[in-house]
Order: structure tokens, then C-alpha cells, then sequence
């Protein structure tokens, strides 16, 4: 896959979306068990960006850009996600952080200079990220390539990534890899997001199996029912 296809927001000053709450909804068995979410472990992924991307740098700016862009869009479809628990501050957090694996990949364009395949930024996210005690978003990284990959997929594609299977399980996991096929990370691309037809038309490339998970998570999450928020039940 290509980077065109992977590549394809109400704030406090954390960046934590300001009713924000963690999930109490049962989790896929093979997906971690969330952390309880409190002031004292909120991280700050700004921070974390700027200790492997110089802030103001090109590369800075795409991740940083294209990360508000698939919060959003990610936070957009979790408030009308009526029928599931979500934990709002980790999605967001995670979305900001998705890509952060591609500073080690040969991607000119973007602004990066590293040495390996652009496929391989989720795993190398994934280790970044375990590194510094994030398992649930380094996750995240490796689980939101494409539709997500299978351990077949890899072998099948002959990717230069580990077999093993590494699509997104989570619903946090689903809804950030959902969000970002809607946003480039090209400076030429980043204005508008992509009509739904548009990434159908991307993933058809890879054939049907990609179309009909995308296709199903557009019925799935865009659904138009306003979750109800804590400030609806005050007063």
C-alpha cells in the first residue's frame, strides 16, 4: 500500500477533549484492558511529537496538521456513536499520535529522511510508542494502516513488516483508522477531507475485501444521533 491510501474539537490546554471520559464498554479479548483515565496520567502528545520532530519543521507540521485533522474527524464520530462506550480522551490522544512512526521512513515529500519503507511507520510507531509505556496507543500506530492488515494480507503482499495480524480490534482503534482515510498528509491534499467515493475508489485499488470494511463503517459510524453529553443531564 502506498501512502495515498494510509497514507492512503472543543480542547482544554492538554489537548483532551473537554467531556471527555473513559470507556466502561467491554473490549475485543485480544485488544489491552484500558487504563482508568485521571488528571495524573493524561499525557501530552505535542510533547511527545516535539521530542522526535523539531517543532516548526516541515515533518512537525504534516504530523501535527494531519493529526488535529483525524482527532476531529475521530471525535466527530464518537459524539454520534449512540450505542457505544468510548473513551474519548485516549482517542483523541491516539489520533494525535498515529503516525508518529514516520520520521524513520524514506519519505521525502513529507519531510522525512529515514531509512525505511513508508509501510513500516505503524510498526515503528508501535515500538516508539511501547517504549515509552503507551501499549494501547502504540496499537493504534500499527492497526490503522489501510483497513488494517491481516497476517495473510502481509505474506499475500509480500510486505517487509512482521506477520502478524494487525488490524484494528478496539472500537477506538476502528474509528481513528476510519478517520484518517479521509485526510492526505500532502501539503497540496490537506484543505478538504475526501468524499467516501474517493477512498472507495483508493481501495478498490487493493480489491473488494478493503471497500466492504470501509463500506461498513460508514453505515456504522455515521450514524447522525447526537451522543448525550454530561452537560445535557445538569441544570
Amino acid at each position: 500500500m502506498n501512502g495515498e491510501i494510509e497514507p492512503l474539537l472543543s480542547l482544554n490546554p492538554v489537548g483532551v477533549p473537554n467531556n471527555a471520559k473513559p470507556s466502561t464498554g467491554r473490549r475485543h479479548p485480544l485488544c489491552p484492558n484500558p487504563t482508568e483515565i485521571s488528571a495524573v496520567n493524561v499525557i501530552d502528545p505535542l510533547r511527545i511529537i516535539a521530542d522526535d520532530y523539531p517543532p516548526g519543521s516541515a515533518a512537525y507540521d504534516m504530523l501535527v496538521r494531519h493529526g488535529e485533522q483525524v482527532a476531529a474527524k475521530a471525535l466527530d464520530v464518537a459524539a454520534h456513536l449512540v450505542s457505544e462506550e468510548i473513551d474519548e480522551t485516549f482517542l483523541h490522544e491516539a489520533a494525535l499520535l498515529h503516525d508518529i512512526g514516520i520520521f524513520m521512513t524514506d519519505t521525502p515529500s513529507l519531510g522525512c529522511h529515514g531509512d525505511h519503507p513508508y509501510i513500516c511507520h505503524g510498526t515503528l510507531g508501535r515500538e516508539l510508542l511501547e517504549g515509552r509505556g503507551l501499549d494501547r496507543h502504540a496499537l493504534v500506530c500499527e492497526r490503522h494502516v489501510g483497513v488494517g492488515l491481516s497476517a495473510g494480507d502481509i505474506q499475500r503482499q509480500n510486505l517487509p513488516l512482521p506477520i502478524r495480524d494487525m488490524r484494528p480490534l478496539a472500537i477506538e482503534e476502528e474509528i481513528i483508522c476510519y478517520a484518517d482515510k479521509f485526510y492526505s498528509k500532502s501539503s497540496r491534499q490537506h484543505q478538504a477531507a475526501r468524499t467516501t467515493a474517493e477512498i472507495v475508489a483508493m481501495l478498490r485499488r487493493y480489491g473488494e475485501p478493503p471497500v466492504q470494511k470501509f463500506q461498513a463503517w460508514v453505515r456504522r459510524f455515521e450514524n447522525r444521533v447526537r451522543r448525550p453529553s454530561p452537560s445535557d443531564h445538569t441544570g
